[in-house]
């Protein structure tokens, strides 16, 4: 145990140095102006490449999407086609959103008696009344 601890202590003190030197603005290397031109050149040219590859790779998701929205008959009926950043995701008349409002409203109305009449039955059953507590 003490040897892998030491061997990972001398692993650490050996690597360190470099990490901390990756992006040190006091590197020797990047003294000169010809070595900061060539980092600034490279830099550029893996943005360019990345930034070739991101839209290589949204061009292939829209053209997949633009399929699976074809075969699944977007813009014909109810649902038509939105954006993204419509501030709601409802497509429906008003009526729709009144008629889901009112049910959310019933539906915790319930939700409500249900737990009033689950904790009197858990209190009850703490009094003693154990036919209470089957429920």
């Amino acid at each position: 145990m003490k040897a892998y601890l030491a061997g990972l202590a001398v692993m650490v003190a050996v690597c360190a140095p470099q990490v901390a030197m990756a992006d040190d603005p006091r590197d020797p290397a990047m003294r000169s102006a010809a070595a900061r031109a060539r980092d600034r050149a490279e830099i550029q040219r893996l943005n360019r490449n990345q930034l070739e590859y991101v839209r290589r790779r949204d061009a292939g998701y829209a053209k997949d999407w633009a399929a699976y929205n074809a075969a699944q008959g977007e813009g014909q009926g109810r649902y038509a086609p939105r954006s993204d950043y419509e501030e709601t995701a409802y497509d429906t008349p008003a009526g729709d959103a009144r008629r889901d409002a009112a049910a959310y409203q019933q539906s915790r109305r319930q939700y409500e008696q249900d737990l009033a009449a689950w904790r009197h039955a858990v209190a009850q059953c703490r009094n003693g009344y154990y036919e209470y507590c089957a429920r």
